[in-house]
């Protein structure tokens, strides 16, 4: 039989003497594991004689009990080391500057259709949503396009199996909104589309805002002072002249380019000025044909709409050069022309302040 008394005096020795958590696991093992020296003497009270099994099983339970609080003893008091010397060495200097985060931005297209729908909502329009996946008559046969238009053509627009194509602009949600509501409509429709183009200045998915406003008695001269104030409060300047320029659009007569005046400033053309004209919306009044596919009568109603590209609106007021940009991903681009999170237009003062 073991000197119970010399084992725990070894016992507690080794453990008072252990180097690290390492080496007090290692005394705990040799002590209280299933083959531990501690373990041991528990298993001999099962052949013990009752008389001594009452002697010496307090002793042997107080062994155990001993071993157990001073490795669980020595084990905090190692942690709490460990924890002092890690403190120690990942101190912190708080007078340095705090390391700065990765930072988003809001990218150039939401934050000008953002501006966009600020401008006219002063105006008095409503923003319009519909699918980017349209049928042809919504497309093309409700907007007076016939089956031999070259946009129609499969070099031109991309289709699906059983008519169905992405929308090549977002007049379809004008004729959505023309057969959903009873006039007086006054939206506008930003969106994606989807044309098989790539250059420079155009790529086979691009952003587009389209306007439509119907009514009794609306003329031309309602369109042209909306598009004039529109673009006086988009581009920020008093000095905007438009002209509008006779031309052809299956959907609308009569129908207008609208050219406004730039001026050259450091070899950049800028919007406003009278240096020379550029092209930058098309528009007319809406075809009697196209308010009658609609199930409205035209001698009763009239209207106007007009469509622009967001992102050339983009490249044309904060001077970039080439659209691919916008949808490359390059986090050096969105860096320099993205906008911060707190940079919301806001027209609080009104569409002419």
């Amino acid at each position: 039989m073991m000197d119970i008394d010399q084992v725990r005096g070894d016992a507690l020795s080794a453990i008072a003497a252990a180097r690290g958590l390492d080496a007090l696991e290692a005394e705990r093992v040799r002590l209280l594991g299933k083959q531990g020296q501690v373990t041991a003497l528990l298993k001999t009270l099962g052949g013990m004689t009752p008389e001594q099994r009452q002697a010496e099983g307090p002793r042997i339970n107080g062994l155990r009990e001993a071993v157990t609080q001073s490795i669980a003893a020595a084990k905090a008091r190692m942690e709490a080391e460990v924890l002092e010397a890690r403190l120690a060495s990942e101190r912190v200097d708080l007078s340095l500057p705090a390391p700065e985060r990765p930072r988003g931005s809001v990218h150039p297209v939401s934050q000008v259709m953002d501006e966009l729908a600020e401008i006219f909502a002063d105006l008095g329009f409503a923003v319009a949503s519909g699918p980017e996946i349209e049928d042809e008559w919504h497309n093309f046969d409700a907007l007076n396009i016939p089956g031999t238009h070259p946009a129609r053509a499969m070099h031109d627009t991309f289709y699906f199996p059983g008519g169905k194509l992405l929308r090549t602009h977002t007049s379809p949600v004008q004729i959505r909104a023309m057969t959903g509501a009873e006039p007086p409509i006054r939206i506008i429709a930003p969106g994606r589309v989807y044309r098989s183009d790539s250059d420079a200045t155009h790529t086979p998915m691009f952003h587009q805002i389209e306007g439509l406003a119907i009514d009794r008695g609306i003329h031309l001269g309602h369109l042209k002072w909306t598009l004039e104030t529109f673009l006086k409060a988009f581009f920020e300047r008093d000095d905007i002249v438009l002209r509008l320029r006779p031309s052809y659009f299956p959907f609308t007569e009569p129908s207008a380019e609208v050219d406004v005046g730039f001026s050259w400033v450091d070899g950049r053309r800028v919007i406003g000025g009278s240096d020379g004209w550029m092209e930058v919306l098309g528009s007319g009044m809406v075809h009697p044909r196209v308010i009658r596919n609609c199930g409205l009568d035209p001698d009763i109603y009239s209207g106007f709409a007009f469509g622009t590209g967001v992102d050339r609106l983009a490249m044309l007021k904060y001077g970039m050069d080439d659209l691919r940009a916008f949808f490359d991903g390059d986090l050096r681009w969105l860096r320099h022309y993205g906008f911060g999170a707190l940079d919301v237009p806001t027209l609080s003062g009104g569409v002419g302040a």
